[in-house]
């Protein structure tokens, strides 16, 4: 009965984020891995999708381009709230939005 709880709980997210285009490979890949680890701790990643620099619409912290990454997955509210805490005081995250994925 435990287990059936657990997944009750879970819900589809989808997050969005964008990192400084200013960094080194490895710091994007660095703060990449450790929100997949964030999510995985508690959650179940379904897509992950790291779509590269793109130009942004307007500029964001003074920067005109960043590398956007697209996450569905399926987590507790406890999850997605650490998720966002973290991506709040991150350095390399210059914007970020996490939508409940109602498909």
């Amino acid at each position: 009965a435990e287990v059936h709880k657990e997944v009750k709980h879970m819900r589809k997210y989808e997050v969005m984020y964008i990192i400084r285009p200013d960094i080194e490979q490895e710091a994007v890949q660095a703060a990449v891995d450790k929100f997949q680890g964030i999510i995985s701790n508690g959650g179940e990643i379904t897509k992950h999708d790291v779509m590269g620099k793109r130009r942004l619409a307007y500029e964001i912290k003074k920067f005109r381009d960043g590398v956007f990454v697209l996450v569905n997955f399926n987590a507790t509210p406890e999850v997605v709230a650490e998720l966002e805490r973290l991506m709040k005081i991150s350095d390399e995250v210059i914007r970020y939005l996490i939508t409940n994925d109602v498909a």
